[in-house]
């Protein structure tokens, strides 16, 4: 991994840059300039984890950075979270009133962004300036050749507009936008995980604790694998149904036929089951999106080629998907999208769901909400999803998103580096804490590990204990086998929403997305459009030869469904603090 080493940390900041020293090298209107960073500091990002003089250091290095851009006008975007709209509306302004430079930051859905994006790298027009784009794109941009590298930026051309306290190694997800040669690629600013989402208030009472023992013969708790986390939601969806005259679900999913159905898969859906071989962030040879790579080179999807998208594991977690959906989410569930699904369990009804994203946390914790306490608490938690019988020690057992800035080698370079700029500011630790607050997507582990921090732990759910726990590294974002994100994507939805509607089963749905996804590698083999680590398909075989040998795929296991198993959350925690102590 690419450190930063030759930066300085913010407590060794050179006196030199400091604001003192920079206010006799500015022009005649650096008062305006250093009059509005203190009004920043004073009103907007009162806490960080820099005291206030270090932050009008590193914030009066910005107003000298920015001394040949200033004047500007530059345009960034992004996806639409709370995170981005933080961004949009305090930092964007906060930055031109500290730099002089104009910067607009647009907000869009995420399939726009890689829309956009994908024109820019075809077309060769600049579009935007810089993109905060999801790391899951790092396959893509380290073979075609159209990213200018972060790392690159700073040892060349940007070298003097590095910020001296941007300190990489306090940054948790670098290793997730790095290539497989070691170079860093884009900057995290933004990340969340994917998580178990459950009631607490519910799985502690006596009355509900003892209807499950007689039933299920063991402790209602967290599921730690995927066969407790069935029986709860069988038991909330069938056998309690109701709670206080409230008709209660088990489960909670989305089925409609759109993109957001690809990504439950493509993010999460078979590493949580254990379809892809062990390693850290991502499985190697194959991945969870069930793709081989040989040394860099994409192999093939298709057992037959040693992939394992539709293999025995894969299937196995295509029909969880479509019972769970069907016998234990709420009817309209099927025809919901990722974004009419999410504010769900805010509304009282559901006991669990596998797979959450602490993105909405912030929208979780409202006052009044039936999901929350008089006192503000909320009457759920988070914790690790469970894990499906494939699993093995050492294989990821989530998704974690990281929006990262990015840069085009079509942008001229000046507007890349006023650009530059501005994603810095983002991610400073002047504004990173506040940010974090704001959004709950943190990126710092020293915002992490502050009092801050630790004072609103007890609203946020469990959210700071995972973070600060070492097993959050099981939880990735797509790795580098995905040679073309976007052309790849966009296959999932359309024949995973085949089994989701009934119109095929699991296993005929995943063995056309795997011969479809082959088509994709295939294309792009023969069109040799990258610039490197391009895919090289494997002769298909009989597939039971790729099933016989070691790792992923994996051959049908004769009992999918072992006993179930759940621990108590309490008990959960002092797990994740212990290892965070030894």
């Amino acid at each position: 991994m690419f450190k930063n080493n030759n930066y300085p940390s913010a407590l060794l900041l050179s006196a030199a840059v400091g604001a003192a020293g920079l206010a006799t090298s500015l022009p005649a209107s650096a008062d305006q300039y250093s009059d509005a960073a203190e009004k920043w500091v004073n009103e907007s990002f009162k806490r960080s984890t820099l005291s206030k003089e270090e932050q009008l250091e590193e914030l009066a290095w910005f107003t000298k950075a920015a001394e040949q851009f200033r004047g500007m006008d530059i345009n960034v975007v992004s996806e639409t979270i709370a995170t981005h709209e933080y961004e949009a509306n305090v930092l964007a302004k906060a930055f031109t009133e500290i730099t002089g430079i104009n910067l607009t930051h647009t907000l869009i859905q995420e399939g726009d962004v890689i829309e956009k994006l994908q024109t820019q790298m075809q077309s060769g027009r600049n579009i935007y300036d810089a993109y905060v784009n999801d790391s899951d794109l790092i396959g893509t941009h380290f073979r075609y050749g159209k990213v200018v590298p972060v790392q690159s930026i700073m040892e060349g051309a940007g070298k003097d507009l590095t910020l001296p306290t941007l300190d990489l190694d306090d940054f948790i997800g670098l290793d997730f936008v790095t290539a497989p040669d070691g170079t860093l690629y884009q900057l995290p600013d933004q990340q969340f995980a994917n998580l178990y989402w459950f009631r607490a208030d519910w799985f502690e009472r006596d009355d509900l604790k003892q209807q499950f023992k007689e039933i299920y013969g063991y402790d209602l708790g967290v599921p730690v694998n995927w066969s407790a986390y069935e029986d709860i939601a069988e038991f909330f969806s069938v056998h309690v149904k109701e709670i206080d005259g409230e008709r209660v679900y088990g489960h909670m999913d989305y089925g409609k036929k759109d993109p957001s159905l690809g990504w439950r898969f493509t993010d999460a859906w078979f590493s949580m089951a254990g379809a892809g071989d062990k390693g850290l962030p991502n499985g190697l040879p194959v991945d969870e999106w069930g793709i081989r790579v040989d040394e860099c080179h994409p192999v093939g999807s298709s057992v037959s080629r040693g992939g394992a998208t539709n293999g025995p594991a894969a299937v196995y977690a295509t029909t969880k998907y479509v019972d769970w959906l069907e016998k234990y989410a709420p009817p309209e569930a099927q025809g919901m999208t990722f974004s009419e699904a999410g504010p769900v369990p805010a509304q009282g009804n559901v006991a669990q769901q596998i797979f959450w994203y602490t993105a909405f946390t912030a929208s979780m914790v409202k006052d009044g909400l039936p999901v929350v306490n008089d006192d503000g608490t909320p009457k759920w938690r988070m914790a690790p999803s469970p894990r499906g019988p494939y699993w093995e020690e050492g294989m990821k057992l989530g998704y974690q998103d990281v929006g990262s800035w990015t840069f085009f080698d079509s942008t001229p370079e000046k507007r890349r580096l006023a650009a530059w700029l501005y994603a810095q500011f983002t991610v400073s630790k002047t504004v990173s804490l506040e940010k974090t607050l704001a959004g709950l997507t943190p990126i710092r582990e020293s915002d992490i590990n502050s009092e801050e921090m630790t004072e609103a732990a007890p609203r946020l759910g469990g959210l700071v204990e995972f973070y600060r726990s070492p097993a959050r590294v099981q939880w990735s974002p797509t790795g580098t086998n995905v040679p073309d994100y976007p052309k790849l994507a966009q296959l999932w939805w359309q024949y995973i929403a085949q089994a989701a509607s009934g119109e095929a089963t699991p296993q005929e749905a995943l063995d056309g997305l795997a011969k479809a996804q082959d088509r994709v590698l295939e294309r792009l083999e023969r069109a040799n459009v990258m610039a490197t680590c391009g895919p090289k398909l494997n002769e298909p075989r009989d597939p039971q030869y790729w099933l016989d040998q070691p790792g992923s795929p994996k051959a049908k296991l004769d009992n999918e469904k072992p006993q179930g198993k759940t621990v108590p959350y309490q008990e959960l925690l002092k797990t994740w603090e212990d290892a965070r102590q030894s």
